[in-house]
């Protein structure tokens, strides 16, 4: 069999050979893997040790351009979906370097060979004759679906992007709460309450006319909840809605009976005219008022709600810009190198193209003014930018330019946008809150099955008791009303949702709301010193040289041995050489060229390299000189002695230049601290937040510019590998750690209770999507006082969840036993229902209100 099975395989690689494929040679994805058909597979794995194990395969299969992986340690099953050009065997491969053995499932090989003979002889497109009204539906769903993928992001084809709620995992849906329904429920209540309750206007034959009126608010404008009912029936989940939906029924179903069966149905029959539990009227009672009267109430009350909430998503789509929107765009002709105007639509913007904006226009790329000026609008997403833009400032996609005219230098377009960028992380942060408020929403809906059970138990009690149906089925119809899971619901789902957007619409942004919650109990704030603290801009500060070597020199081997980082020191540095330069010009000491080889960058910001110096006498002759210099930071004081120690120590940022073994000079910078910074810190150590300041720098340097900014703690001399450690020995304190860095602290965010990133353009490039796994926050803000805003935010959001679910029990709790005890009437407790509801989103409309 072996022998059989090798003889195969050696005719099947070379049938590929033949065919011009060569299976030896590793075929790469390139960035098109993106826009190819992709299939899935499913690998049965055997060989596992553990589920740790799992980790590394999933991130070495997905390091292969296109695919994506989920394995399962209980079931040892690995989901992967793929390219459908690439070869299985490549998978199965790199899994295998793990020591696992994978073979493709039953289930997938049968896939596969159906598929190839479907793509061999595909099927007629079928119509929907013959379909069932289910499979219709599942079709009409599947092209809506597929309709909203597809117009989904910047670049649309005049699709209209189909209704969607973010806001609401309630079962009631919002589509179907119409003005038309509301208007319609409240103009048939009124006359059908004014029949009801005053028996002046009680004519002959008025329960038929009630009736007649109550059928449609009833049975149709009431079909939002029954419908939600219904949906939750079939989920196995009881719909928040539910019970009012049961009471309108209810309610609706007895007054038919009670017409048709009793003595309410002839004709001079009057009612009691009271709205009380205790009704007294001769026989049987109708109860058309409660039908229409908490149908109308509810609609009233749930379109209100809808109306009067602004979500962020939905404000970001109604500001997309259409990408058939034609700008003016300036071009350098190929041919006659002379510029030229063209029309052109956003779709067709590229990197690099000069687009002229003018007044009310929405910005559709991010890029950079290269001429005119103007002044934009209060921005949707405020990272708070100026709003005031010259040569030279940066200009996002989104924004409005209110006055002005400016000529843009596009940077990017479309999905790379930073508005796109935002989009996508408020939407993720959006479906996340999804689930977590499907889950309350379970928890809120077990009170249902509870009002139904009392309810039903309630109206045996007192029909035993008192022989009243009347007040049976009105103290019933009382507690299905005045339940309010609803409530219940949205304690905590509305103030987290309200809170993440209002975040994020002043340039923070949370992963969910699970954040918020680790940000309240936050006491420890970490700020890495360089990207959070102090500007981007270095300055030379001092030059100190050994005895016996020239300042000059020791500052141009530094420049040269930084000239390729773009980092401010580097900056710096060379700004400084070239001012040297110029005023020694002259001078026979000093070298007339430098030039590097064998340049090493580490990471921890220190330079090496070989330089050749080119002197020149005053006779004209050359001579050069071949060294092997350095550029380092000291992390402690032990490192430097005489002078060198006292420079790096009694300064701003040292960097210590060596070469021919020795340390030659010190070269101190200052950086200034970011204008805000000591009221951010001074406001977080008012809020019992203890700061510690992290930096490489020494202990004397670091505590003197943390004693500046009123740091209360500083971690000095911690080289940029050792920084997560130096954060986990904080949670061995017992601390709750908030770090707060930008993109080159990527390692230390991640080990940190919250990981704070500020967004660079570096960032926005990558796609914020890729830094969530190592960030909680992202700041598009570059300022501090974000940071402790932030933290109130927290804090505010979480007292008001707190407050609200107090809120939410006790009504429940006391409004049912109320209604138990026959003081509430039906009308009254759906007022109190809906009040409840409204009680807590006022509450919850608090967390939009951002921290100053």
């Amino acid at each position: 069999m072996r022998d059989e099975l090798a003889k195969s395989i050696a005719e099947a690689r070379q049938a590929a050979i033949t065919a011009g494929f060569d299976p030896d040679t590793p075929h790469e994805m390139g960035e098109e893997a993106e826009n190819q058909p992709r299939t899935s597979y499913a690998f049965e794995l055997s060989g596992l040790e553990d589920a740790p194990q799992l980790r590394g395969i999933e991130e070495a299969l997905e390091r292969i351009d296109g695919v994506s992986a989920r394995l399962v340690y209980p079931t040892s099953t690995a989901w992967v979906t793929a390219p459908e050009s690439m070869d299985p065997a490549r998978i199965t491969s790199v899994i295998a370097e793990f020591g696992v053995r994978a073979e493709m499932s039953d289930s997938t090989l049968r896939r596969r060979a159906v598929g190839r003979r479907s793509t061999e002889h595909p099927l007629p497109r079928r119509g929907t004759r013959g379909m069932t009204g289910r499979m219709r539906r599942l079709r009409k769903f599947e092209e809506l679906s597929l309709s909203e993928k597809r117009a989904a992001g910047f670049m649309r084809d005049g699709t209209v992007r189909g209704n969607s709620s973010y806001a609401d995992v309630l079962f009631t849906a919002r589509d179907l709460v119409t003005p038309l329904r509301m208007w319609v429920a409240v103009l048939l209540t009124i006359p059908v309450l004014v029949m009801s309750y005053f028996v002046q206007a009680q004519f002959d034959g008025w329960q038929w006319v009630c009736l007649a009126l109550a059928t449609p608010v009833a049975l149709w404008c009431a079909w939002p909840f029954h419908r939600a009912m219904a949906g939750g029936v079939r989920r196995g989940i009881s719909a928040l809605d539910g019970a009012s939906s049961i009471a309108v029924i209810a309610s609706y179903l007895w007054a038919v009976g009670a017409l048709l069966f009793t003595r309410a149905g002839d004709i001079g029959w009057t009612s009691s005219g009271e709205w009380l539990a205790f009704r007294r009227g001769e026989g049987i009672e109708l109860f058309l008022d409660v039908a229409c009267g908490v149908t109308a109430l509810l609609l009233v009350g749930r379109y209100n709600s809808i109306r009067v909430r602004s979500y962020l998503l939905e404000d970001m789509e109604k500001r997309r810009l259409d990408p058939n929107r034609e700008f003016t765009v300036i071009r350098r002709g190929r041919t006659s190198g002379k510029m030229d105007k063209e029309l052109l639509p956003a779709s067709e913007l590229n990197r690099g193209d000069d687009v002229v904006l003018h007044p009310g226009d929405v910005i559709p790329v991010d890029g950079d003014v290269v001429g005119g000026s103007c002044v934009l609008r209060s921005p949707l997403i405020d990272a708070r930018e100026p709003l005031e833009a010259k040569v030279g400032a940066r200009l996002y996609s989104g924004d409005v330019i209110q006055s002005g005219r400016v000529k843009v230098r596009v940077a990017r377009t479309g999905h790379a946008t930073r508005w796109a960028a935002v989009h996508k992380w408020v939407e993720d942060a959006s479906k996340r809150e999804n689930v977590a408020t499907m889950l309350s929403t379970r928890s809120a809906s077990l009170l249902i099955p509870a009002a139904y059970f009392i309810a039903g138990a309630d109206f045996l009690i007192w029909a035993l008791i008192s022989g009243d149906f009347n007040k049976a089925f009105s103290t019933a119809l009382a507690i299905l009303a005045v339940v309010a899971p609803v409530a219940l619901a949205i304690s905590p789902a509305l103030a987290l949702r309200l809170g993440i957007e209002s975040a994020a619409r002043n340039g923070i942004l949370l992963r969910d709301g699970h954040t918020f919650r680790v940000l309240e109990t936050t006491d420890t704030a970490v700020f890495n010193r360089v990207g959070t603290l102090v500007t981007p801009e270095m300055i030379v500060e001092t030059v100190t040289s050994e005895r016996g070597e020239d300042p000059d020199i020791v500052l141009r081997i530094a420049s040269v041995l930084a000239l390729e980082s773009d980092n401010p020191m580097a900056r710096s540095l060379v700004k400084a050489a070239r001012e040297s330069r110029d005023t020694r010009s002259k001078d026979a000491s000093l070298p007339t060229w430098i030039e590097m080889t064998n340049e090493v960058d580490s990471a921890d910001g220190e330079f090496s390299g070989r330089l050749t110096l080119t002197f020149e006498a005053d006779n004209g002759e050359e001579r050069t000189e071949v060294i092997d210099a350095s550029l380092w930071r000291p992390t402690e004081l032990s490192q430097l002695r005489g002078r060198l120690a006292v420079a790096a120590t009694s300064g701003g940022t040292p960097v210590v230049v060596r070469w021919k073994g020795r340390d030659r000079g010190v070269i101190t910078f200052y950086d200034p601290a970011k204008g805000d910074a000591i009221d951010a810190i001074e406001r977080l150590e008012d809020m019992g937040v203890e700061t510690v300041m992290l930096t490489r720098d020494t202990y004397p340097v670091a505590r003197r510019f943390a004693d500046f900014l009123g740091v209360s703690n500083v971690l000095a001399g911690v080289r940029a590998a050792d920084k997560p450690g130096a954060v986990r020995a904080l949670h061995t304190q017992g601390a709750t750690v908030a770090m707060v860095g930008d993109h080159t602290m990527m390692n230390v965010l991640r080990v940190a209770d919250v990981g704070i990133l500020y967004a660079s353009d570096k960032v926005i490039d990558t796609r914020l999507s890729k830094v969530e796994n190592n960030a909680e926050v992202v700041l598009l803000r570059n300022d501090v006082m974000a940071v402790p805003q932030l933290m109130s935010l927290a804090r505010r959001v979480c007292g008001i969840i707190d407050s609200n679910m107090v809120f939410a029990w006790a009504y429940n709790i006391v409004a049912i036993a109320l209604a138990v005890t026959g003081v509430l009437p039906p009308m009254g407790a759906t007022l109190l229902m809906l009040g409840s509801t409204l009680i807590i989103e006022a509450r919850s409309a608090r967390a939009r209100r951002f921290p100053l």
